[in-house]
């Protein structure tokens, strides 16, 4: 037990360090774009290769992970990403951004498909839901970078001092706590006679739920604040706190999914999350009055708070010896969600207001409320094969 509770803290350990390190770029990004002499326009396509290359290195890492079993991919996962999160901070004109957030997001892609599949490994053990706790500390990661890079910004140190410090700090972190991670290897090399088979069809739909309720969050990280301002005339104080009920109640609902998760099971998570988000991005986006928006976006991080966790924890669970893979599928779906979110959003508003166009992710949350019996299927023939 104390083996298995080590492997659990350091899951939480890695999931820090991944939403630390993004986290830190995503604050430095507007020095940056300063310092490389791009416009808004031209720093939105080279994001693209960001999500490219996470996209890349979740399908890479999913058969890595799986070839070769989590204990050795985790750490080798989290040093490339210290490496490579210090890249954007070196970058010079728009070719060495754009190849510096090609290489970061391959790092992060490869650290998040593995760290979730010994996320999936460490909840196996312990045989009730951890997965939510490990995306809040995630989130929790994020908030520290937020703070550490205010407060550097303030000294005004160079992105590229901020972004090296924290890399080594990364690589340490990354080596020091691979010892405690749990070995699937052999459990894996069992399966694997087997031989190869077909992807079950339930987890492409769990990768296009994952798409959709990843889609409606970015939506929501992403427009929030132009929402209030804008149809609402907040000012960019109050506006800015659309984002942070998003956010809070998002990183506190993730705190409690676990235990919700235990008692009401995975499939009413899900239904019930995602009926919940809708309802809150709707209260949001049909509000006449800021505060009762302000409801609205706390209400949806609740909501989907749960919601991503319980996809990833089912598509792990599907298959013994392909956990890592069949995260990869559906946590990039996902990812490509949280990238076409903001686009699609930003291309709704040039044929309709944007609180209207915020009927797409109502939309999307209300479809994943309705097809969330795919997770009942998955607990009905985990049960089965137990």
């Amino acid at each position: 037990m104390n083996a298995l509770r080590a492997a659990r803290v350091a899951t939480f350990t890695y999931f820090a360090l991944n939403g630390f390190l993004l986290g830190l770029w995503l604050v430095h990004i507007p020095t940056v774009e300063q310092r490389t002499g791009i416009s808004h326009a031209e720093l939105g396509r080279l994001l693209l290769l960001l999500g490219l290359g996470a996209f890349i290195g979740m399908r890479i890492g999913g058969r890595i992970t799986d070839r070769v079993g989590v204990k050795l991919v985790v750490p080798l996962a989290g040093v490339l990403c210290s490496v490579t999160a210090v890249l954007p901070g070196l970058a010079t004109n728009q070719w060495t951004l754009g190849g510096a957030l090609l290489l970061f997001g391959i790092g992060n892609g490869l650290i998040d498909v593995s760290m979730n599949a010994h996320a999936v490994v460490v909840e196996r053990h312990y045989k009730r839901p951890v997965m939510s706790a490990f995306h809040a500390t995630w989130s929790l990661g994020g908030v520290a970078a937020a703070l550490t890079g205010a407060r550097t910004l303030s000294w005004e140190l160079s992105p590229a001092i901020t972004l090296a410090v924290a890399g080594a700090l990364g690589i340490v972190v990354s080596l020091v706590t691979a010892r405690a991670l749990l070995n699937e290897k052999e459990e894996h090399h069992a399966v694997q006679q087997t031989g190869k088979r077909k992807v079950p069809r339930r987890i492409w739909v769990m990768a296009a739920l994952a798409g959709m309720v990843m889609l409606s969050e970015g939506a929501a990280n992403d427009w929030s604040v132009l929402h209030l301002q804008d149809i609402l005339d907040a000012s960019p104080e109050i506006a800015a706190l659309g984002y942070g009920a998003f956010a809070t109640t998002m990183t506190a609902g993730r705190l409690l999914a676990d235990r919700i998760t235990a008692k009401a099971g995975p499939m009413a998570v899900l239904r019930w999350g995602s009926a919940i988000g809708a309802a809150g991005i709707l209260t949001a986006a049909l509000s006449p009055w800021i505060w009762l928006a302000l409801v609205g976006w706390a209400i949806a991080g609740a909501g989907l708070s749960g919601t991503v966790p319980q996809l990833f924890s089912a598509a792990g669970h599907a298959e013994p010896g392909a956990a890592a893979a069949n995260v990869s599928r559906v946590a990039g779906l996902g990812y490509l969600g949280v990238l076409a979110g903001p686009a699609v959003i930003g291309w709704m508003t040039h044929i309709m207001p944007l609180n209207i166009a915020f009927l797409l992710p109502v939309v999307f949350c209300v479809a994943t409320a309705f097809a969330a019996g795919v997770l009942r299927t998955e607990s009905a023939e985990e049960r089965v094969s137990a």
